[in-house]
């Protein structure tokens, strides 16, 4: 977990440094190229004005003069607005009034000075003066009366944009810094639950205790998956319950059968001391021993086997399996079974586990109604009175001795049995199954007294 905080840190501090350092850049480009047009445009405007002002008006060197008293000269109109410095140079190129500091004279400067051509002008890029650098223009005053250079100074707006540029960095250092602070904090409080999420499924592999509570708080995916993982812990243990229920009831069960054969196989010793009468009892409660043995085998089998069912769902029509049923349940006891059906019975469900759900309920009822005469109905209904799609609802109706009104919410636990049905055949497990199936389904159980004697028992489905 201390790797997936790391990442996230890490992850964290790196897209904030990309983007903190893109947005530097880019601000930093932009702000020094408008910086660097900016004063090229001042002076390249000073250098136009001054070229139009000797081309419209004949002036010479002293028209430029430092010196002046009223500040209104031509050389004050290209100071004022512009913050650049000038140079007067006379004929040839001889320096007529310094400028602060003195610009460099070369051989191009000085032709410039002896040109006729008043506005000509002859540009330096860059020109180091006293250690600084500066962009110089040098333009004719015309009839070879000298020339004007101005002087712009970049060299301290360089150094200015490399303090922004040195800020830039800190800026960005300090960002990157915050964001992985940020980064760690961040991933600290979302792998916090994680964390916890991990301690517990660690204490369930090594406890093997499914009961532990998982903390789960927020509502985000971290929640989520606390909540999944907690609902998973109380369904596996749920299955572990009743895995252990099955065992303990299935072991009970099983005592007294068991009890009763080894008694009757220790008798099989002394057979031939027995009157033949008693030998035909003997060998009789073996077979109906070993018979109910068997059956409650394959009920546990189906039971267990109900829990972990792996049939796959398709499309049926429960109706036409409770006539499938009702056949074979036929000819097996001979009784009159009959079938009703209303409304749209087709469900989403297993064959098997459904068709041994309504099996179970028909074996009930012929049980308890062993000497009855009027048929067993099974009763399909899919629909509500007003044709509305509801539960698809399955009854099978009997007119046995019914069951007593403590018993009925008791009936469909596992080997319970009441008090008529304790001297009867079976393991107390078809009911169960019966419950098993309709909540695998989606549905539920019930059991009521039929009016006029017998019982209703069934299930919903959907």
């Amino acid at each position: 977990m201390s790797s997936l905080r790391a990442t996230f840190t890490v992850s964290f501090a790196a897209v904030a440094a990309a983007v903190t350092v893109l947005v530097g850049f880019l601000s930093y480009d932009a702000a020094a190229r408008l910086v660097r047009v900016d004063q090229q445009t001042v002076f390249a405007g000073v250098v136009q004005d001054l070229r139009v002002q000797v081309r419209e008006t004949p002036l010479g060197p002293g028209d430029f003069s430092s010196t002046d008293p009223d500040h209104d000269g031509p050389l004050d109109d290209i100071i004022r607005p512009s913050r650049t410095d000038v140079q007067v140079l006379g004929p040839g190129g001889v320096i007529a009034d310094q400028g602060k500091p003195v610009l460099p004279v070369d051989t191009h400067d000085r032709a410039i000075a002896g040109d006729g051509t008043a506005g000509k002008v002859e540009e330096h890029k860059e020109v180091d003066v006293a250690g600084d650098r500066y962009r110089v223009a040098t333009v004719a005053l015309g009839g070879g009366r000298g020339a004007v250079q101005v002087a712009q100074q970049f060299s301290d707006t360089e150094d200015l944009l490399r303090e922004l540029q040195q800020r830039t960095v800190l800026l960005v250092g300090a960002v990157v810094i915050a964001a992985g602070l940020f980064g760690w904090w961040l991933a600290r409080r979302i792998t916090r639950r994680l964390v916890r999420l991990a301690g517990a499924a660690e204490d369930v592999a090594r406890t093997g205790r499914l009961g532990i509570q998982v903390p789960v708080t927020g509502y985000d995916e971290v929640a989520r998956l606390g909540r999944s993982f907690d609902r998973m812990l109380g369904r596996l243990a749920q299955s572990e319950e009743d895995q252990r229920r099955l065992v303990q009831d299935a072991g009970h069960e099983l005592r007294t059968p068991l009890t009763s054969l080894r008694t009757n196989i220790s008798m099989l010793r002394r057979i031939d001391e027995l009157p033949p009468a008693a030998r035909e009892e003997l060998v009789a409660d073996l077979a109906l021993e070993s018979r109910e043995l068997t059956d409650l085998v394959n009920e546990l089998v189906a039971l267990a086997a109900g829990q972990s069912d792996t049939e796959p769902v398709r499309r049926l029509d429960l109706a036409e399996l409770a006539e499938d049923v009702a056949i074979v349940a036929r000819r097996r006891t001979g009784r009159d079974i009959t079938v009703r059906v209303s409304g749209d019975t087709a469900v989403d469900g297993r064959p098997t586990a459904l068709q041994r759900a309504i099996s179970n309920l028909l074996e009930n009822a012929t049980k308890f109604d062993r000497g009855g005469k009027a048929p067993i109905e099974i009763e399909v209904t899919g629909s509500d009175v007003l044709g509305r799609p509801g539960p698809v609802r399955v009854e099978v109706l009997d007119r046995g001795p019914g069951i007593a009104e403590g018993d009925l919410v008791r009936i469909f636990d596992r080997f319970y049995r009441t008090a008529d049905a304790r001297s009867l055949p079976g393991s107390g497990l078809g009911l169960s199954i019966v419950r098993e199936v309709a909540t695998a389904h989606g549905g539920t159980p019930f059991a009521r007294r039929r009016e006029g004697g017998g019982t209703v028992i069934g299930f919903t489905v959907g």
